[in-house]
């Protein structure tokens, strides 16, 4: 008599994978060399530019011409993305199954916790905002939440491919 067993989901594997893949966009498209070649190249009047120029929301910069707390905030922005897109991931990434609702469980688990991340992020920097205002927070968060839900897809696929 041959017993199998299933080996337990990689749920770290899955984690590490999606925060490293946020970490590579924040990365890339939030520096300042690729917003302003988003701004100067594409148009908001497309679609293929309204995503482009939508990638670089997470901005970081080492520009000593803005004040210190703008700097600190902007930046800020950025590294929380990360940060709680580990930690969203790793709280939604508990979605068990084969099959359909496996797949469509694992893209939307990652997707939807880079749109959390993003949304946070974005409402707790804003606080730290030179001017800080609560509408300014939830004008922040929906920025967020618009960033992830058109860039969020790739952190789906990421931990669908991740998936034990």
């Amino acid at each position: 008599m041959t017993t199998t067993t299933a080996s337990p989901p990689r749920f770290r594997t899955v984690t590490g994978a999606g925060t490293i893949v946020a970490l590579v966009l924040v990365l890339a498209f939030g520096n300042s060399a690729y917003r302003d070649w988003a701004q100067k190249h594409t148009s908001a009047t497309d679609a293929g530019g309204l995503f482009l120029r939508r990638l670089g929301w997470p901005a970081w910069s080492f520009d000593t011409n803005e004040s210190l707390r703008s700097l600190l905030a902007t930046d800020l922005k950025a590294l929380l993305v990360v940060v709680l897109a580990a930690v969203f991931l790793s709280l939604l990434s508990v979605t068990a199954g084969f099959g359909v609702r496996g797949i469509t469980g694992a893209v939307f688990g990652g997707w939807g916790a880079y749109i959390f991340a993003a949304a946070v992020a974005g409402l707790i920097a804003a606080f730290v905002n030179v001017n800080a205002s609560l509408v300014g927070a939830l004008n922040a968060a929906g920025d967020g939440a618009l960033y992830g839900l058109f860039v969020g897809w790739i952190v789906g696929l990421t931990t669908l491919a991740f998936r034990a």
